[in-house]
């Protein structure tokens, strides 16, 4: 795969995990991913599990909540404040008195705003009755890795040719990147299929940035929860697992480190 007109059509950041992020011209690429991508989460304070999308029926508005930071984070520097807009309009500063009350308030759960440790930390997710993804539905708990409030991979990867292959499969479905929250879209002009699978194992130069991806992107409930005017839709998560083996992107770890801008060019070396 040559991939002479693949460049970088759009940059994404995630400042509170599990929260609607930003959309960035050019971002700094650490040894840790993203700068400032999931620099925060939120805890439960009952359980000390970090609130998580992944499971909706405890969780169902998170999508309703967008995070910005103050200030651009950079990796020489502490990670900023953020900004939260809850789902009534209303935005509240990390660093204000009662932050945490008036989230807590809002999820009508008691909550905290933390950045990671070397503590695990560990989440919920659901999974939903969906052919060929479970018979039945369950709950299931996992550990991000120590320091991270990953769920796995450091940098999440789409190629816009993947999101058309898997339009054509539902087409009564609005299948946009947003849906699976990457942090770097490619355009693949002239690509079709789900061209990053084939990526897997190889090394990807990105402007200054060498990336290895390290493993296909297995999808889960979050795929089909509303995002604003995209609207709830089981049928999503159904067609990745028919069409692809429940997997859409890649996830990606650094090798060398610097900016990614729109518009550069992306290479397999």
């Amino acid at each position: 795969m040559s991939l002479s007109q693949a460049a970088v059509a759009s940059i994404h950041r995630y400042p509170v995990k599990s929260m609607m992020g930003e959309e960035l011209n050019s971002v700094e690429v650490t040894k840790r991913g993203v700068a400032g991508d999931r620099a925060y989460s939120l805890i439960d304070v009952e359980t000390n599990k970090l609130v998580n999308a992944k499971h909706p029926q405890k969780w169902p508005e998170m999508f309703s909540y967008r995070a910005r930071y103050t200030a651009p984070p950079a990796s020489s520097q502490d990670v900023p404040p953020v900004y939260i807009t809850l789902p009534n309009g209303d935005v509240i500063d990390s660093t204000s008195g009662d932050a945490e009350q008036t989230l807590s308030a809002a999820l009508r759960k008691a909550v905290r705003l933390v950045r990671p440790d070397e503590s695990d930390k560990g989440f919920e997710g659901f999974v939903p009755t969906v052919e060929g993804v479970s018979d039945h539905d369950f709950v299931f708990d996992k550990i991000s890795p120590p320091g991270t409030f990953f769920d796995i991979g450091l940098i999440h990867i789409l190629t816009t040719s993947t999101i058309d292959a898997l339009r054509k499969t539902v087409p009564d479905s609005r299948i946009e990147s947003r849906r699976f929250r990457p942090n770097l879209v490619i355009r693949t002009d002239g690509e079709e299929g789900f061209v990053e699978n084939a990526w897997v194992g190889r090394t990807v130069r990105i402007g200054q940035v060498v990336l290895k991806i390290k493993q296909p992107t297995q999808r889960c409930v979050m795929t089909t929860l509303a995002q604003g005017d995209l609207p709830r839709d089981i049928a999503v998560l159904k067609a990745i697992y028919q069409n692809n083996g429940g997997n859409i992107g890649v996830y990606a770890e650094p090798v060398q480190i610097g900016t990614v801008r729109v518009n550069d060019a992306v290479e397999l070396i």
